[in-house]
């Protein structure tokens, strides 16, 4: 019997970058090609070393050449991006030309502010020009070096970026972010443009160049086309046409998939940036109206002063009368922009930035029940407004999933052993899951957009009453994670407090460490905690290298730790996922408290207690399932190949102790689990023995 195409393009792929044929890679594709054929849902669970790219990069593009469809496939880190970019796609479309004689087109889109803005780069410097001998990447890099001001790296980032840009028109470049030169936050911002800013290709005289216009152009010409969370949530919500008309989504990292859409959703506003824009509009504005604007901003700044961070419930208190009050004047200033010459671009694009403001301060000064407003305080520049969905997950089952094929993967789906908890948070029902013995062929199972029963009387449009059938999946890693690593669970250690890491925890983590010989990673809930335990190792454990996250920029504090087997690494959120530590410089990993949103979260206390109202367990559902995804997450970076060894060292008792322990424990991978910590040390003096 001939094996299907996609099987056949599976197989070529992995041979081509020298791989190896694995069963949950198979069956991964197996599922993939059978949910783009029905149309129904997929969640695949695929561990670590499983090939989850080819597994379902494999159907995705057999599909699109059988079909003529489009595929998205969405990603949330760049580093998968570029996996995915150089090593991935390539030999999958080798693969599809050898087994079919025909090439797929494949795009990577990304958002406007991504690339590099040739109006921007050629008329709007924001900076004076520096007259250089040496060319822009060499001066920012000496600047760097030598201890130059802040103002001066950014001048030289800046000239940097602009000779790249212009040296990406010459070489037919895309202009993207990824491929310039280091910069920072501030240099970026000077050579491209938010979207809301851009004057439009047909206006600008370079738009016929325009890096970000060429590149959908380039997706609608695509089969496939790789871009990432944020940007499939905003073309979904704003009904852009950023992306091209498709007919599947691939969501590849997936647990990611709703913190992304709700940073997508979510929008901030500061006096800084009041000032700031009212600056740019003053000089086409009225006195009397350039003064307002600027007042706006200082009744804002006095209004934040006095108000505590935390949740804006109440429209009459001074946060609130300042928000309506900036949406009134912003709201005269676009108008008074649009009176002007419309071949002033600059004043066009001051008028984005003006609109803006305007529809966020009119969005916070609603206060509608299904957003979420509060007071944040900023380390150096204070107080400022941040306005969150207070869920997401309509959103994505109305926008996305009700439209097209959803195919969403990572290696951690299940939490507490079960996909239900990950499945409601982007739009599936538990009454909507295929039972694992559903017939497997076409048009015998639900498909996407049939009626429930009970609703045939309602308008298929609505993605609310429509079934979004859909199946969950894990294909198991090819990691022996019992025969390979050891979770020690600390269940004789004091409950961690709230006043940081505590001394007998700060012992553990020291006694650790020893047997490890360093070789650590640690986790940690807290800045504050990962420095006091760097400090505590270093007077305890002299001899050894410890790394803490701040004291050097997180990429290099990375490559010195895989670099430098015997180091210990210790940070916070961002050494939690994405980072791969293979081999024997990770032979521990030490997580010291179950990583539970903030208490004083506004966002997560507003969604727990809708969750509770709404007859839920709002601690459960929100707080107990971020904590189990960002444990497993973490739980993760130990064993990263088949022949890593380590432990996995969790010094929180309550994981233990307290009645939700057990559905955090079924989120880790299946360790050997002891809570005898003699135990543990054992284990880890033999691993630094063999290590030598």
């Amino acid at each position: 019997m001939t094996e299907p195409i996609y099987a056949q393009v599976l197989d070529a792929a992995v041979a081509r970058i020298g791989g190896q044929a694995r069963p949950g890679q198979r069956q991964m594709a197996d599922a993939v090609d059978r949910a783009l054929r029905e149309r129904t849902h997929l969640l695949v669970q695929a561990g670590t070393g499983t090939g989850k790219s080819l597994g379902y990069l494999a159907p995705a593009l057999a599909w699109t050449q059988q079909t003529g469809q489009v595929v998205i496939v969405a990603t949330a880190t760049l580093a998968l991006q570029h996996q995915l970019a150089t090593k991935d796609i390539p030999a999958a479309l080798a693969a599809v030309e050898q087994v079919t004689g025909k090439t797929p087109v494949v795009a990577v889109v990304k958002g406007r502010a991504n690339y590099a803005c040739l109006l921007r780069v050629r008329e709007q410097f924001g900076l004076d020009e520096q007259d250089a001998l040496i060319g822009g990447a060499e001066a920012a890099q000496a600047a760097r070096t030598s201890g130059a001001s802040p103002e001066s790296v950014l001048g030289a980032e800046v000239v940097a970026l602009r000779e790249w840009a212009e040296q990406q028109v010459s070489d037919g470049g895309d202009g993207d972010r990824d491929d310039a030169p280091t910069h920072g936050p501030r240099a970026w911002a000077q050579v491209s443009v938010p979207g809301r800013e851009c004057v439009g290709a047909g206006n600008c005289p370079y738009g016929e160049a325009c890096f970000a216009e060429q590149a959908r152009a380039r997706g609608r010409k695509a089969d496939l086309v790789v871009t990432n969370h944020a940007l499939l949530a905003i073309d979904a919500t704003q009904e852009t046409t950023t992306l091209p008309d498709h007919d599947a989504v691939i969501v590849d990292e997936a647990h990611e998939l709703v913190a992304r859409v709700t940073g997508s959703a979510s929008q901030e506003l500061s006096p800084q940036i009041v000032d700031r824009v009212a600056r740019r509009a003053g000089p086409w504005l009225s006195d009397d109206l350039a003064d307002e604007f600027v007042g706006a901003g200082d009744q804002l700044r006095a209004a934040l002063d006095e108000t505590e961070p935390g949740r804006l419930q109440d429209a009459d208190t001074s946060a609130g009368r300042a928000l309506a009050a900036l949406a009134g004047v912003a709201r005269r200033v676009v108008s008074g922009l649009e009176s002007g010459d419309g071949d002033d671009l600059e004043r066009v694009q001051t008028q984005g930035a003006v609109r803006e403001v305007f529809e966020i301060a009119t969005r916070m000064a609603a206060l509608d029940e299904q957003d979420v407003v509060w007071v944040s305080e900023r380390e150096r520049y204070g107080r400022q407004l941040v306005v969150a969905p207070l869920s997401v997950t309509g959103l994505m089952r109305d926008k996305i999933f009700s439209r097209v094929t959803g195919v969403l993967t990572s290696a951690t789906l299940k939490l507490g052993g079960g996909f239900g908890p990950l499945a409601g948070q982007v739009g599936f029902r538990n009454s909507e899951q295929i039972p694992d013995d559903a017939p497997d062929a076409p048009g015998e199972a639900p498909e996407l957009g049939d009626a429930e029963p009970d609703d045939t009387d309602q308008d298929d449009t609505d993605a609310s009453v429509r079934t979004l059938a859909w199946r969950g999946l894990d294909v198991g890693s090819p990691f022996d994670y019992r025969a390979q690593g050891i979770c020690y669970l600390a269940k004789d250690l004091p409950k961690p407090g709230r006043d940081g890491i505590g001394p007998q925890t700060l012992a553990e983590v020291a006694e650790l460490v020893w047997a490890a010989g360093g070789r650590t990673l640690g986790l940690f809930a807290s800045q504050r905690s990962a420095e006091a335990a760097a400090a505590f190792v270093r007077a305890e454990l002299p001899s050894l290298e410890v790394l803490c996250q701040g004291e050097a920029n997180l990429p290099d504090l990375t490559q010195r730790f895989l670099d430098e087997p015997a180091t210990c690494l210790f940070g916070t959120l961002s050494l939690w996922q994405g980072v791969d530590l293979p081999g024997a410089t990770c032979q521990l990993v030490i997580i010291d408290k179950i990583p539970f949103p903030r208490p004083d979260d506004p966002l997560m206390q507003a969604r727990q207690q809708a969750v509770t109202q709404a007859g839920g367990n709002g601690f459960m559902q929100v707080a107990a399932a971020g904590a189990g995804l960002l444990l497993a997450q973490g739980a993760g970076r130990l064993i990263r190949r088949l022949d890593d060894r380590g432990v996995v060292a969790i010094l929180d008792p309550r994981l233990v102790t307290a009645r939700y322990g057990k559905f955090l424990r079924a989120c880790l991978p299946d360790f050997w689990t002891t809570t005898d910590r003699e135990v543990a040390i054992q284990a880890l003096q033999r691993l630094h023995e063999a290590a030598g």
